[in-house]
């Protein structure tokens, strides 16, 4: 079942750089969704990936065990568009978007 997700993940009680960022925590969760091979892109609220359900499942999941290593709670945000058969809706939904700006 092909999935396309928007997840923000946030280390809660620890994980915190000496300026009170929690940004090198978000990055190592980055890391791993890049490493997974999976279409991705970061913006500054969530994290889109696309793939197969327990692909993108496995990767979440993997992204809160490693902010879990550095923190006692973990706050994630899912929001999931469940199509199956589709692929390439990282891209094509913008696209169409992009598409009806520029015919306006």
């Amino acid at each position: 079942m092909s999935v396309l997700a928007a997840f923000s993940i946030t280390p809660l009680g620890g994980g915190v750089g000496e300026d009170g960022s929690v940004g090198a925590a978000v990055a190592e969760a980055v890391r791993i969704v890049r490493a997974s091979g999976l279409p991705n892109e970061t913006n500054a609220m969530f994290t889109n990936l696309e793939g197969e359900w327990d692909e993108v499942m496995a990767v979440v999941k993997a992204c809160v065990d490693r902010l879990a290593e550095v923190a006692p709670r973990v706050s994630v945000v899912v929001k999931l568009d469940v199509r199956p058969g589709a692929s390439g809706a990282l891209r094509s939904k913008v696209e169409r978007i992009e598409g009806h700006l520029a015919g306006s």
